[in-house]
């Protein structure tokens, strides 16, 4: 009984000092979103201000972005949530599901959401915040609520976010009874397949009906994907287990793309590497570069747009020159590279700047005066020459 009581009366005390430790991260982040919102008035253009809290924080565009208007309508228009956040009875992410139903509605109703959350915010989870918020704009804005969910529903999209070891979620926003109905219809199949077919789970059923659906292209026929994988021939050949390159997805591993490239409509482009460097030297045929054998080469290496944490692939992005053609920037491998458009735009933002590094390599410096750099990785790793047995004469 006494070892018991010890141990429950040690397990609060830690779990106490835990979250005596999230108050003081909770403050911190009130303390954060006072500097942003600062930055963001006196940094530029909001476009400006977004690729340098990207850059100087390590994280996507989107994801400064969410944070820069977070931050902004914290500090403008709802003082009682930023009080919270700032008194440690939430953290940020519960901060932002304010943020986040508020960002379209007037400043009057903002207002009057933000007083009604007061007392309905502490020791609450992120959704029963959202419920709450949800239910306050409806009370307080209908006729507003009706137009912006009109809209809304004409922003439905799809999404692609990677994870770990091989697997992405794909996802669509979609009004509400559209996506009931897909799931039951996805649902209704994998149940028919579950009750032949044992060695699948439910879930594994509902996605395989859902990734066969999407890829037979015409509704019939046998699913194709369409994707460019980059492999060391000797990693294909199974003489070596390297990792090879998804576009847009980043490493996987050598099985996986043995797996891919056996299939018959597999189709293959020839790339010529430096093996000191691992940097590409030629892709496809030509023996000259001509101006689509040079974005072709340039594609290939880049993979991705090569702006920081931008990792948009590159068959859907821009090729041009770091150093600008007014610039008298070079049309070759060393001054063009592959961006995004959004990227590629920026070079136009008063304050950014760019220099070429060789071979689609560059250093970025920010209107703050911060520097960057960013380099293609190498499509393998460096490889010694052999030696030279051959005994001398």
């Amino acid at each position: 009984m006494t070892d018991t009581l010890t141990y429950n009366r040690k397990a609060a005390r830690l779990l106490d000092a835990a979250y005596d430790e999230e108050v003081v991260l909770r403050r911190a982040q009130g303390r954060q979103v006072r500097s942003i919102a600062g930055f963001a008035a006196v940094g530029g253009s909001r476009r400006s201000v977004t690729e340098e809290v990207s850059l100087r924080f390590s994280v996507s565009r989107n994801q400064a972005y969410l944070l820069i208007e977070t931050s902004c309508a914290l500090v403008a228009r709802l003082p009682n949530t930023l009080a919270a956040l700032e008194n440690g009875d939430i953290d940020l992410y519960k901060a932002s599901k304010v943020t986040q139903l508020t960002r379209e509605v007037s400043d009057e109703v903002a207002a009057q959401v933000d007083e009604f959350m007061k007392k309905r915010l502490a020791d609450r989870d992120p959704s029963a915040i959202r419920g709450s918020v949800n239910r306050a704009v409806q009370k307080f804005d209908p006729e507003g609520y009706r137009e912006r969910a009109a809209k809304k529903r004409a922003l439905r999209h799809v999404s692609l976010e990677h994870e770990d070891e091989t697997m992405s979620t794909l996802s669509g926003l979609l009004p509400a009874e559209v996506a009931s109905s897909i799931y039951a219809s996805l649902s209704r199949t994998a149940r028919t397949r579950r009750a032949k077919d044992k060695s699948r789970t439910l879930d594994q059923h509902r996605a395989d009906v859902f990734a066969e659906r999407l890829l037979a292209e015409d509704g019939h026929g046998k699913p194709r994907a369409h994707i460019h994988v980059y492999v060391d021939f000797l990693t294909l050949t199974g003489a070596r287990d390297d990792p090879a390159f998804l576009a847009g997805y980043g490493s996987i591993p050598d099985w996986l793309v043995r797996e891919i490239a056996s299939d018959p409509g597999s189709t293959w482009s020839r790339l010529i590497t430096d093996s000191a460097t691992g940097q590409l030297l030629e892709a496809g045929p030509d023996k000259y570069r001509s101006p689509a054998s040079l974005a072709r080469l340039i594609k290939a290496r880049d993979r991705e747009c090569t702006h920081p944490t931008c990792h948009r692939p590159a068959e859907f992005s821009e090729i041009d020159h770091i150093v600008t053609w007014a610039r008298d920037g070079k049309t070759d491998h060393h001054n063009c590279h592959g961006a995004c458009r959004t990227h590629n735009l920026l070079k136009e933002e008063p304050g950014w700047t760019a220099e070429p590094t060789g071979n689609g390599g560059m250093t970025i410096t920010t209107p703050s005066g911060h520097t960057y750099s960013a380099t293609p990785e190498p499509l393998h790793d460096p490889r010694p020459e052999p030696e030279d047995d051959t005994p001398p004469f």
